[in-house]
């Protein structure tokens, strides 16, 4: 594990967690079971029909005792991941999250809707599909790691000037979570409602959390001050309002060379942006043209992560309000 060298003193004033969003479905007509629910235990009855409560998001809030910027970071993951994105590198460093605490920032992280600790729902009674799981091969692969995985890091394709942990992923993998295709619409109900909450804030997403991001951004133009999208996936389908927060958009190396999924989600973000560029201020930062190689889909667990976030930092403190 590296040292971590950053040495700003956090003090919390608390930490504490909270749910928002979320609805209640009645099911009725399932069998019933019976089922040993314990270590040990005798079989009970397990009855499924009733009131079930879905669509929930989990939020763990950290408030410092003395922040230093008025406005909040939420911190959004990508798909298939939590919140853990976050806290701490596969390879044992302090994550973003720590660092925007040492900023002086109060943070509130989540995991979306159906991801860790928000949970999920019945399938397919309320959850109509099944869950799509992430291989080790997808995600080296959808990561931009390198062009091909073996179970033998030695025998993988690693990109040359690769800057993500490599010797670390398989303690990364620890961290994917199933996701359900076609739950937008639920996931952004959450992230609303979380936005409301809050007050004005500044979001962090990353890949699919991104493109939540700018299109909460759009919805919410009071609340939402400053968008940081790294790696954004999936954008909004309208044009933004007159209204907007300054967006910086963070790109990592690869991503010609990695297939036509990664060309075509950059090429959908520069539309969008492009539209959004007539009514607020977007900066691309984009580290392979500013001379920094190697970035992965994860510039915040790369090793280079702490430079990358002082670009980061440095443009929220110059462009929130």
């Amino acid at each position: 594990m590296k040292k971590d060298t950053a040495q700003n003193a956090v003090q919390l004033q608390s930490l504490r967690s909270f749910f928002v969003g979320g609805q209640t479905t009645r099911l009725d007509g399932l069998p019933v079971q019976h089922r040993s629910m314990v270590l040990n235990g005798a079989l009970r009855e397990v009855n499924p029909n009733g009131a079930h409560m879905h669509g929930q998001m989990y939020v763990q809030h950290y408030q410092l005792t003395s922040p230093t910027h008025a406005l909040p970071v939420l911190l959004w993951h990508g798909g298939g991941m939590t919140g853990a994105t976050w806290e701490t590198t596969p390879d044992g460093r302090s994550g973003w999250l720590w660092r925007f605490l040492q900023s002086g920032f109060n943070v509130y992280v989540s995991d979306a809707v159906e991801r860790g600790r928000s949970s999920f729902a019945m399938t397919p009674h309320i959850f109509k599909e099944e869950p799509v799981f992430r291989t080790k091969e997808e995600g080296w692969k959808t990561f931009r790691l390198g062009l091909s995985y073996s179970d033998t890091l030695s025998e993988c394709h690693i990109f040359e000037d690769q800057l993500f942990p490599t010797q670390s992923f398989n303690e990364f993998t620890k961290q994917w979570v199933p996701r359900w295709p076609g739950h937008e619409a639920m996931i952004l109900a959450a992230y609303e409602a979380l936005v409301r909450k809050v007050g004005p804030c500044i979001i962090v997403g990353h890949s699919q959390g991104a493109g939540f991001a700018a299109e909460i951004a759009r919805r919410l133009p009071a609340y939402v001050r400053a968008v940081v999208a790294v790696e954004p996936g999936g954008m909004p389908s309208e044009l933004p309002g007159t209204a907007l927060a300054p967006h910086l958009v963070v790109w990592g190396d690869h991503i010609e060379l990695s297939g036509s999924h990664w060309v075509g989600y950059r090429d959908q973000a520069a539309r969008y942006f492009a539209e959004a560029s007539k009514c607020t201020q977007i900066t691309e930062l984009d580290l392979p043209a500013a001379g920094i190689k190697g970035n992965s889909h994860f510039p915040m667990m790369d090793v280079n992560s702490d430079d990358v976030f002082q670009h980061v930092v440095r443009w929220i403190t110059t462009n929130q309000p």
